[in-house]
């Protein structure tokens, strides 16, 4: 059997064999390594990408076979990461958090035209509008794929906002042609990244592609929600403790004063309430009989309109 594995071996060429190697250090030598695609990506932009992502990330393209050989003489874990390839591939190896790199990479992905034959990544929509094309021709093309152009005004118009173009549908040559023409790019050109591997643990692209908005927000929510129910439960905890002894402390006051419990912090509070309930009874006192009050008491009532109507200017004063 070793004589049949060195011959099997001896087929393989060296420049191979120390592919495969050179791809298992380079994994060795990073905290993450991922997969991505690469189709449709011109040689001179993937060049351009090895440059933007230098001191952040080094992009390998090389055969599939050969990367399979690297993951298969590679741990349990980073041998999951086969299934990620197929199809045009490369390899990115960094030592970057693999959520940062996936958001680098899509905000470094630009607008190209669709190719004819390319099957649409979305619904493709055409808005309403003026064009930059002049009277002619162009109208009966654009109205041959359902483009509703015509002429207004001297110039040629898309008359209503209109998809052309379904999810999952096959764009032909004719109308590829037409969007390249009306400037609209469906395509994001850019390194596709399928998974990258850290430490262990294999971040799928759906698992990567995170929403900073919604996530930043369920947080905020979370944590609202978790101060309200910790004070609302009466549960002390760093955060809920100065509002829970606000809460008490101002419950505690307002049991006092409704009870009229007499301790000196609600003493002021008690007295007020009770010269007003002497101030209404006297009021009435003094509309069924004008000597059943004293003279003293019959001139604070008189100046009671008085005090209000002046309360009620500094009100207005401070106001403005």
């Amino acid at each position: 059997m070793f004589a049949e594995v060195q011959r099997h071996s001896a087929h393989i060429p060296q420049w191979k064999r120390e592919e495969v190697e050179n791809i298992k250090n380079l994994i060795a030598s990073h905290s993450s390594f991922g997969i991505a695609g690469v189709r449709g990506i011109p040689s001179n932009q993937l060049q351009m990408m090895r440059k933007n992502l230098r001191g952040l990330a080094k992009i390998k393209v090389c055969r599939n076979n050969l990367v399979f050989r690297a993951l298969k003489e590679s741990t349990n874990d980073i041998k999951r990461m086969e299934q990620y390839v197929e199809d045009q591939t490369a390899l990115l190896f960094t030592d970057e958090n693999p959520f940062r790199l996936y958001k680098i990479l899509e905000q470094s992905k630009t607008a190209a035209p669709i190719k004819a034959g390319s099957i649409a990544p979305k619904d493709i929509v055409v808005e309403n509008g003026t064009t930059p094309f002049p009277p002619g021709p162009i109208v009966g093309e654009l109205q041959s794929v359902g483009i509703p152009a015509a002429i207004e005004g001297g110039k040629v118009v898309i008359r209503e906002t209109k998809t052309i173009v379904k999810q999952g549908e096959v764009v032909d040559a004719k109308l590829a042609s037409i969007l390249a023409r009306l400037e609209i790019y469906p395509i994001k050109l850019g390194l596709d990244l399928r998974a990258v591997y850290e430490k262990g643990i294999t971040y799928d692209s759906k698992i990567l592609a995170i929403d900073e908005t919604k996530y930043f927000n369920d947080i905020t929510s979370a944590v609202q929600k978790a101060f309200n129910l910790s004070v609302n439960t009466a549960y002390p905890t760093r955060n809920s403790i100065v509002p829970l002894f606000s809460k008490a402390i101002n419950e505690t006051r307002n049991l006092a004063i409704n009870a009229q419990i007499m301790i000196p912090e609600v003493m002021p509070v008690l007295l007020s309430k009770a010269n007003a309930c002497m101030l209404s009874l006297a009021q009435i006192v003094l509309q069924k009989d004008a000597n059943a009050i004293g003279n003293k008491l019959k001139e604070k009532l008189k100046s009671i309109p008085e005090e209000k109507e002046k309360k009620e200017e500094e009100e207005k004063k401070e106001k403005i």
